[in-house]
């Protein structure tokens, strides 16, 4: 009991609870469980893969919202209005996601695609990940982007109770879009 009640000391005093502390595991869960459902159920991706509009999965769509809805409750839109003040961190944001991460990304997906798993995937299955990578190299992290305009002020009941209620969303919805992702790519694998 004495353990347990030092971990969850170390939790309020970290602000990371149990469960995001060890995320890299539950990721790793969630890999491996999408790939066996999509190996051993194939009905589910085949039953998921009804739910498109226009080549887009409405459940993706729909578990990515959950990620984002969260964050986008903390983002404090007056803070945009300052952002002149102080526009260092803009232009390191600018320059990272612009002139560094997609020219990373073409230089790390051509040596896999096109050297390292040259054998195991067609050239033109490389192409379409390549090109792939290089937009999600071009792509700012989302994530990024709210942290740097999250919201310091607000009425009490909207900081204190209302945003708490999504606290687990994010998370949850990362890992379940994890396993839909590796469960449609498992007849790839």
């Amino acid at each position: 009991m004495r353990r347990y009640e030092i971990m969850l000391k170390e939790e309020k005093n970290t602000g990371i609870n149990f469960f995001q502390r060890y995320l890299t595991v539950w990721v790793f869960l969630c890999m491996i469980a999408g790939v066996l459902l999509g190996h051993f159920a194939p009905v589910l991706p085949a039953l998921l893969n009804k739910f498109e509009y226009s080549r887009i999965s409405i459940p993706m769509a729909v578990l990515i919202w959950i990620m984002i809805y969260p964050m986008m409750l903390k983002v404090d839109f007056q803070s945009i209005r300052n952002v002149g003040k102080n526009p260092k961190g803009l232009f390191v944001t600018w320059i990272v996601n612009w002139l560094i991460k997609p020219f990373t990304m073409y230089g790390f997906a051509s040596l896999f695609f096109f050297l390292i798993f040259k054998g195991l995937i067609t050239p033109e299955l490389a192409t379409e990940y390549l090109a792939g990578a290089v937009l999600l190299g071009a792509a700012p992290c989302t994530a990024m982007v709210f942290i740097l305009v999250s919201k310091n002020k607000g009425t009490e009941y909207f900081e204190n109770i209302f945003i708490h209620k999504f606290d687990s969303a994010t998370t949850i919805g990362l890992l379940l879009t994890l396993i839909l992702i590796f469960m449609g790519q498992s007849e790839v694998i």
